[in-house]
């Protein structure tokens, strides 16, 4: 169980950091999105850049520590619900599956390193 909590726990990381570093350094293709479709404020932006980029090292230290790793992913369960029901209130069908897929990833991640204690 613990080989599979590092890969989901790995992959969830790359994600989350990637698409992080994206609204930290205000990749245009990232920001304007969510400011348009979405209708999140442009200041909140880096906001949310940092706590993915938080999540995703809190989520790699937690393939050793696990408690860290436990809420880490704990919170990428609750902000991505967040970001679903973002996309569900702003009518944005095509960006609901992806951070869906993101949801359930982050609960895997969660329900794995959880069993792998």
């Amino acid at each position: 169980m613990f080989v599979a909590s590092v890969v989901v726990s790995a992959l969830l990381a790359l994600v989350t950091a990637f698409s992080g570093y994206g609204k930290l350094t205000g990749n245009p293709q990232v920001v304007e999105p969510l400011t348009t479709k979405l209708g999140v404020p442009e200041k909140l932006v880096p906001v949310l850049g940092t706590l993915l980029v938080a999540g995703a090292v809190g989520t790699a230290v937690g393939i050793w520590w696990a408690p860290i790793g436990i809420a880490a992913t704990g919170c990428f369960v609750l902000y991505f619900l967040g970001a679903v029901i973002t996309h569900l209130r702003a009518k944005d069908w095509p960006g609901v599956g992806p951070t869906g897929a993101l949801m359930l990833l982050s609960g895997a991640a969660l329900v794995l390193r959880l069993l792998s204690l």
